[in-house]
């Protein structure tokens, strides 16, 4: 049923289009956008044994443990936050409440270009495996970029759709997905070589070896995702209790099941041996060892489950860059034009539009520099927005402190001191050896640009939010009044002038 509600200024939108659809997720709707985020099976089948082959690492599996505690610990604020604030802004309304307005859009703007180079980096893996499932089941002979222009009009059709429509999609397509890890993992444990199961690769000592920093900017980049419950608190049923329960079943779940299946990949191997099988193998390793033990209509649905894993994926990753844009468009960071949303679905339509318009160019691009999809575009592109993302979370654990030490409410000191700060300089140690070491994570010589230009990309990025932000401060202050307030902002700007200076405002008082 279409909505109605008031109009706006002629030229700007309703009140109507500036708001969420409203109480329709719960928590396994929720958790659908998370796991499918995090992609499951991409990160197993895909990112792993790329770790593997590119480190040489061994420790994959401890290292996917321990950032799964990290983050467990970085959750407790984080979480402890969003029962206070509901709004679709994620790190960068975090961000605005604890450390102030301006950091706040530098912030929005990081999370803008990480969260894109996520999302469209997985247009390249998608447009290879979809081109090798298409040439082994139907023997057609097409080029990567086809598939990956048509899974890109999949995704830009079902974003305008409603968020429950998209959350059954990933629903679906999750359980099969997990469903299969789950039995290749059982059969490479039940064959391990050498006849005897090795906890080598568990062991904590693991840490202490070379790679070791590399794979753990790589595992976060893993669990991008779990940390998008947040971005849905408007359009839950109930936000103090379905975005905490969502983030940390999501959580217990990605650990356990990366930690589980990268193990047993050693097992099936031998820890010795685990590195040269994945050099040998690639992106086909997960799936070669469990071969010889699984009947094969399983092993080629495990394969197609793949492609279906960087779909859901790329779905789930679009709608929360649509809800960031609408978030940043309804306060008029961005143009508010850009804020509405469809008042049949509910969905960010101009969020969703403009994210489809920026894939698709950056996709242009690839293909008519003929650059390799895996490489340049997944690789690169995965790791740069992993590394974004680490930037956002090492920002937020801060605000978490600054936003309680005005706003305790009844949180322990837990929540809202000790696990921030101890988040804070956890995350912020993995930042300093990931950027210091950036040339071997992307593999490239000492030499290359790459080095420096990617993590130089975010400087750029933020250092523009906050020029932005001051900007606003001097020109609009009716909008960089309600930097970081969400929903309440159209409260805020909807006030008579001469009485906007007294509404209450949550976190008033950020800077």
């Amino acid at each position: 049923m279409p909505r109605t509600g008031p109009s706006g200024p002629p030229g700007q939108p309703s009140r109507v289009e500036l708001a969420l659809a409203r109480t329709r997720m719960g928590v396994p709707s929720v958790m659908a956008f998370v796991l499918a985020a995090a992609a499951p099976l991409t990160v197993i089948a895909g990112s792993a044994s790329t770790g593997y082959a590119v480190t040489g690492y061994v420790g994959v599996p401890v290292a996917y443990l321990t950032v799964g505690l990290v983050l467990a610990v970085f959750s407790v604020g984080y979480v402890a936050m969003a029962r206070r604030v509901r709004q679709a802004g994620g790190f960068y309304t975090y961000v605005s409440l604890g450390l102030g307005r301006v950091p706040g859009v530098g912030a929005a703007m990081v999370s803008q270009l990480g969260y894109n180079a996520l999302q469209i980096s997985l247009y390249g893996a998608f447009g290879v495996v979809a081109a090798a499932v298409a040439q082994a089941q139907f023997g057609w002979r097409l080029g990567w970029w086809v598939y990956a222009v048509a899974g890109w009009a999949l995704v830009a059709m079902l974003g305008l759709r409603s968020v429950k429509v998209n959350g059954r999609v990933l629903a679906a397509l999750l359980v099969l997905e997990l469903a299969v890890v789950v039995v290749f993992d059982l059969a490479l444990i039940a064959h391990p070589a050498g006849g005897q199961v090795s906890f080598a690769a568990l062991s904590p000592t693991q840490l202490s070896e070379a790679g070791a920093a590399a794979i753990l900017v790589g595992g976060i980049a893993g669990f991008v995702g779990y940390e998008a419950a947040v971005v849905f608190s408007e359009e839950v049923k109930d936000p103090r209790r379905t975005v905490a329960r969502a983030t940390y079943l999501a959580l217990a779940l990605i650990a356990g099941l990366y930690g589980l299946s990268t193990w047993a990949m050693t097992v099936a191997t031998g820890p010795t041996n685990i590195v040269a099988a994945a050099q040998r193998d690639g992106t086909d390793l997960f799936f070669y060892l469990a071969a010889p033990y699984l009947p094969a209509p399983l092993v080629d649905a495990g394969r197609i489950l793949l492609l279906t894993s960087l779909g859901a994926a790329l779905l789930a990753f679009h709608n929360m860059i649509a809800r960031y844009t609408f978030c940043l468009s309804r306060e008029g960071v961005l143009p508010q034009s850009w804020g509405r949303t469809s008042r049949r679905t509910g969905a960010p339509v101009y969020g969703s539009a403009l994210q489809s318009l920026l894939a698709v160019g950056v996709l242009v691009v690839y293909i008519g520099q003929g650059l390799d999809p895996m490489r340049h575009l997944f690789f690169y592109g995965g790791v740069t927005g992993g590394l974004g993302v680490l930037i956002l979370m090492t920002a937020t654990s801060v605000a978490v402190v600054g936003y309680f030490a005005r706003h305790r409410h009844a949180e322990t000191v837990w929540r809202r001191l000790v696990a921030p700060v101890f988040s804070a300089l956890v995350l912020l140690g993995i930042l300093a050896a990931t950027v210091s070491g950036f040339g071997e994570l992307l593999d490239v010589s000492g030499h290359s640009p790459l080095r420096w230009l990617l993590p130089a990309s975010f400087l750029a990025a933020a250092v523009a939010g906050v020029v932005w932000a001051l900007i606003l401060r001097r020109v609009r202050p009716t909008v960089y009044a309600v930097i970081g307030l969400g929903p309440d902002s159209l409260t805020v700007t909807s006030a008579p002038p001469q009485a906007s200076h007294s509404l209450p405002v949550a976190g008033a008082s950020h800077a």
